[in-house]
């Protein structure tokens, strides 16, 4: 029995959800938590299923991924931002973040200065570098699994989802958040604090901030940005007098 439209569109769309989660939580997981901030460590087979999945979904460069992400915590909404709401607009991040992202990425002092650590393998260079090659099999894959018309349109789906609408909506929220003014600080400290417990920064760097501001005559807001930018590049240390600032 031959399925109708309906049918058609509802698989697709399932299989699109799908493929845009297990996208984001390699994302996040793998590129931002174990590589762009080495909050965790990645057993080798855990970190080639990971390459293989980004390699199939997205189609993206570890080490460009990198530079790019610890680029933008180092010049957070300020000028030399890849893409920052603040500077360029909510929607026009929303909708052309992509953009951004390629042309910082093509940029090779950005993976010099901000990935150094991020060293091509044998895999990277034989297979992982090839990102349309990656898209090309994963579509085929799909076709070849459900179909030409529903892999087609599940792969379609799942490129909007994942490139218009997930990827940038994480860094676009805060700048929304901030707007709601005053009501909002108390829950975006917890909300804060809650992030820095996931992605693994240590506590010890926004106990500090405060301290720090006051001793260094600058701003909370500027010394949290110079804070997280040293910590993606891995050069932030506690000074021996934050704890008391901090008191």
């Amino acid at each position: 029995m031959e399925r109708t439209v309906l049918e058609h569109m509802g698989i697709a769309l399932l299989v699109a959800l799908i493929l845009a989660e297990i996208a984001v939580i390699a994302t996040s997981v793998y590129l931002h938590r174990g590589l762009a901030h080495r909050a965790l460590r990645l057993h080798p087979v855990t970190d080639g299923c990971f390459r293989t999945l980004l390699w199939l979904t997205t189609g993206q460069s570890r080490r460009e991924w990198v530079a790019v992400h610890r680029k933008h915590h180092a010049f957070t909404d300020r000028v030399g931002d890849p893409h920052s709401p603040r500077l360029f607009g909510f929607w026009h991040i929303q909708l052309w973040n992509v953009y951004y992202y390629a042309r910082e990425a093509r940029n090779p002092d950005t993976s010099r200065t901000f990935a150094p650590d991020i060293v091509e393998d044998w895999l990277d260079r034989a297979v992982f570098s090839r990102g349309v090659t990656g898209l090309a099999l994963g579509i085929g894959l799909l076709c070849l699994v459900f179909g030409v018309k529903v892999g087609l349109a599940a792969g379609l789906v799942h490129a909007v989802l994942y490139v218009f609408v997930l990827a940038p909506l994480e860094g676009t929220m805060n700048e929304q958040i901030v707007r709601m003014g005053r009501p909002a600080h108390a829950l975006m400290r917890v909300a804060a604090t809650g992030i820095y417990l996931l992605r693994g920064v240590r506590l010890e760097l926004p106990r500090a901030a405060r301290g720090r501001a006051v001793i260094d005559g600058t701003t909370l807001h500027q010394v949290r940005l110079e804070g997280l930018g040293e910590y993606a590049a891995g050069t932030w240390t506690p000074r021996a007098g934050d704890k008391r600032s901090a008191a």
